[in-house]
């Protein structure tokens, strides 16, 4: 028997939330401890041996994937929250949905000049929210070391449009379509 690899561990999701879009459910992923530690493990090899200071969690699933990454490089963790989420003193950085545009904050005391950041997210799509989690970061002195996520959607663009930033892109699995 064929050992399951993580996008096994990925439910796909029908019409959600709204009609034409597979939602690709990372929740089955991190409800089973193999597959978890799994993801967790193959996000850290590609960055084997290098040092972060911080790892930078994208709101919401990000959190639980950038805590345990933190944990395991001893790193400190910073969260990329929703406007009006945090209670500290933030910068903001808006970035535009399909529907609109958001915004996305983080303390500004959260990283310091030169620090080296790892942004870790379930999920990449169009890349918007990421592109946001990156100014934020330079904007406050870090650099962004590598981009690490469980999903990859192709078709949306978000791979190219970070890429086109400089960034380092990893991803575990791909699925095509929306």
């Amino acid at each position: 028997m064929q050992q399951k690899q993580v996008r096994d561990y990925i439910r796909a999701i029908v019409d959600f939330p709204h009609e034409g879009i597979v939602f690709r459910d990372v929740t089955t992923l991190f409800a089973d401890a193999r597959g978890f530690r799994m993801a967790i493990d193959q996000l850290l090899h590609p960055y084997a041996g290098v040092h972060f200071d911080k790892v930078l969690g994208l709101e919401a699933r990000g959190f639980i994937l950038g805590g345990a990454v933190a944990h395991q490089l001893s790193a400190g963790f910073v969260p990329i929250r929703k406007k009006g989420k945090l209670p500290g003193a933030v910068i903001s950085e808006s970035y535009t949905l399909e529907y609109g545009e958001a915004v996305v904050e983080v303390h500004d005391d959260a990283i310091a000049p030169g620090e080296r950041i790892l942004l870790v997210d379930d999920l990449l799509a169009t890349g918007g929210t990421a592109e946001a989690g990156i100014k934020l970061v330079e904007r406050l002195g870090g650099e962004i070391i590598g981009c690490a996520f469980i999903v990859d959607l192709p078709d949306l663009g978000g791979r190219q449009k970070l890429e086109a930033m400089g960034m380092d892109v990893h991803a575990l699995c791909a699925f095509e379509g929306l």
